[in-house]
C-alpha cells in the first residue's frame, strides 16, 4: 500500500500542479487593433458581397488560427474598410501561415479580382493599413 500511494502521488502531482486555482485572475493578452482599406471594383461589388455572405468555414478557421478575432469588413462609396484584433505573438509569422494555406489561397483567387489597392498603398501592398487616431474602450 505504501508503494501504491507513492505512485498515485507521482502521477497526480503533475496534473494537480497544472490545475488553475479558482481565485486566480484570467489574464488575456491585450489585442492589437488593425484598420485597413482597399477599393472594390464597382462591377464586382455584388460578387464580393455574395462571397462574404457565405464565407468558407475553413477560411474563417484559418483566420482564427492566425490569432485574428473580431474581424469585420465594411463598405462605403467604393471602399472596403476592414477592422480586426490580433492577439498573437508574431503578426508577420501568422500572416505568412495564412498566406501559405491552400484553401485561403483559393478564397483570395475569388476575392482579389474584386479589389484594387488605394493609390497610396505602396508597392506590393494590397490592403493598406490605417493609422489609429482615436480609440475608446
Amino acid at each position: 500500500m505504501k508503494y501504491l500511494s507513492g505512485i498515485v502521488v507521482l502521477f497526480l502531482f503533475p496534473v494537480l500542479a497544472c490545475v488553475k486555482k479558482i481565485d486566480e485572475p484570467v489574464v488575456e493578452k491585450e489585442a492589437i487593433r488593425y484598420g485597413q482599406v482597399i477599393k472594390v471594383k464597382p462591377e464586382k461589388l455584388d460578387e464580393y458581397i455574395a462571397l462574404h455572405a457565405d464565407p468558407w468555414p475553413g477560411v474563417n478557421k484559418m483566420i482564427g488560427e492566425c490569432n485574428i478575432r473580431n474581424y469585420s469588413i465594411y463598405y462605403r462609396d467604393g471602399y472596403l474598410f476592414a477592422y480586426f484584433e490580433y492577439t498573437g505573438e508574431d503578426f508577420d509569422a501568422d500572416m505568412k501561415k495564412m498566406a501559405a494555406d491552400s484553401l485561403t489561397q483559393e478564397w483570395w483567387k475569388l476575392c482579389d479580382p474584386c479589389q484594387e489597392p488605394v493609390e497610396s498603398a505602396g508597392e506590393g501592398v494590397w490592403w493598406a493599413s490605417l493609422e489609429e487616431v482615436y480609440h475608446l474602450d
